[in-house]
């Protein structure tokens, strides 16, 4: 009996197991989202579990402003069944990185992925965005044993 096994096909009979989107957000609207990890994390859990995807633990913290004239940034994980959501605020650069990686091991969760990273953009509204797909976990040749 063949064992279901989904994921991404390309070319050539490679077989993608996970979208990696990788992004820098500048200049972003002010706000809680950028110096509240409390609100953070709201809307990061919220954004995975709306889509679908299993939420099994979180971890935010909030940072003390660097100069006292300001509050500080906030960073998070939010730790998927599918795998995870990483996030990373500079207030006082208007600025966030994201990170949102799914596997694709027993369901395709790639429009998943692009649903939570979408979220997350119309939330923190940038002006500007740096953006990566990266496809991981590309199936690589078996290799000959040598005894």
């Amino acid at each position: 009996m063949q064992s279901l096994h989904c994921g991404l096909l390309l070319g050539r009979g490679i077989e993608v197991k996970g979208l990696h989107i990788i992004a820098d957000l500048y200049n972003c609207q002010k706000g809680e989202l950028l110096v509240s990890s409390r609100k953070l994390r709201e809307l990061c859990v919220k954004a995975c579990t709306d889509v679908g995807l299993t939420v099994l633990g979180d971890h935010f913290y909030q940072f003390d402003g660097h100069d006292g004239a300001q509050d500080g940034g906030a960073t998070g994980a939010v730790v998927l069944a599918e795998s995870h959501l990483a996030i990373h605020t500079w207030p006082e650069r208007d600025g966030a990185t994201l990170d949102v990686y799914v596997c694709n091991f027993t369901a395709d969760n790639t429009g998943k992925a692009e649903a939570v990273y979408a979220t997350l953009i119309k939330a923190l509204k940038p002006a500007d965005i740096m953006v990566e797909r990266v496809i991981r976990g590309k199936d690589l040749p078996l290799k000959k044993r040598v005894a």
